[in-house]
């Protein structure tokens, strides 16, 4: 594309992120610097709608942006330095609350996207599967009751109690312990899978009647339903695009569907910030919506995924200059 289309095309980009309004030629011509007549923006603006890359509304003289030029814009012409020095110091408190557990880190990087770009955020963890156990632990906490606790390099903690019909003696749990350790330290969740099962119960024949239960419950506990976070629903709601009942009710709808909520932040690829603008996702419901993802890592460990819902008219270089520099934060501090 030549220079000139290029910096037309940018500015009503721009120009129709801040407004919401359809972008005239005297709009632009000199807030943006463009040294040119108002006649020759006006038939480049033609041209560029030719190409596909600008809509016409047919109720006033000015252009939107298509999905076309949106991707021309997120791809070619998007800076993503456009962050604040007071949102710098924003982020940086929030970033310095003290946390406990992984998932609370998360809300925290959620909100604060959340905060300073007026767009939906939802989080969901890492996938258990991946996650390497760091340590197992089973402490007998009565005569037919123990407690296991698992731990992983993500930071995650589970613990769950398990309950037996016959008795457990303290050497059974000194045995279990030695032997989930044995199997499964520093080796991935998803090893707890039928041929661990079958080689403790080989090992262990006095303990039968213990292994089962011990790993039914444990895969109950680490393999439970995805939980997710939101924030901001209800600040995204009082955007322009949000007037119209349709997309505001198909907005409600998205967020209240978990299955659709997991495939959105499990798409894409695992390295990278992702965008797909409206037609570009493939779930039927999002058409509307533009859509960003990112992979949270903190020490190249996999903290889960935090997506960005908002409208197409979706202010891009806020939304990456803002995921960018969080990311870099939490890992120059850890």
């Amino acid at each position: 594309m030549e220079e000139r289309k290029r910096r037309i095309l940018q500015a009503i980009i721009e120009e129709y992120i801040s407004s919401a309004e359809p972008v005239s030629s005297n709009a632009i011509m000199n807030k943006y610097g463009l040294n040119c007549s108002s006649a020759t923006i006006r038939n480049e603006m033609a041209d560029l709608e030719k190409s596909g890359y600008l809509d016409k509304v047919h109720t006033s003289s000015g252009r939107i942006p298509s999905a076309k030029g949106y991707r021309f814009y997120v791809d070619e012409l998007m800076q993503d330095d456009r962050i604040s020095v007071d949102e710098i110091k924003y982020i940086s408190e929030k970033l310095e609350t003290k946390v406990h557990e992984i998932e609370d880190l998360t809300k925290i990087t959620a909100t604060t996207i959340s905060e300073i770009t007026h767009y939906t955020t939802v989080t969901i963890g890492p996938k258990a599967s991946e996650q390497i156990i760091t340590d197992i632990k089973f402490v007998l906490l009565g005569s037919r009751m123990i407690l296991a606790v698992i731990m992983t390099d993500s930071g995650m903690v589970k613990e769950t109690i398990i309950k037996f019909d016959e008795d457990v003696t303290e050497k059974q749990v000194e045995t279990i312990n030695y032997m989930f350790n044995n199997k499964l330290k520093e080796q991935p969740i998803a090893k707890i899978d039928k041929p661990l099962e079958e080689y403790l119960i080989n090992e262990m024949q006095d303990s039968v009647k213990v292994i089962k239960p011990i790993i039914q419950q444990i895969k109950k506990v680490l393999f439970e339903d995805e939980r997710y976070f939101l924030e901001g629903a209800r600040r995204e709601l009082e955007l322009p695009e949000f007037n119209s009942l349709e997309v505001a009710k198909n907005f409600m709808s998205i967020i209240d569907t978990k299955e659709l909520i997991s495939d959105m932040l499990n798409t894409g690829f695992a390295e990278d910030i992702n965008i797909y603008i409206g037609e570009e996702n493939e779930k039927e419901e999002l058409k509307d919506f533009s859509i960003v993802t990112f992979k949270h890592r903190v020490d190249n460990k996999d903290m889960g995924t935090i997506g960005i819902i908002g409208p197409k008219r979706m202010d891009y270089s806020k939304v990456i200059s803002v995921m960018k520099y969080i990311n870099k934060k939490l890992n120059e501090d850890k």
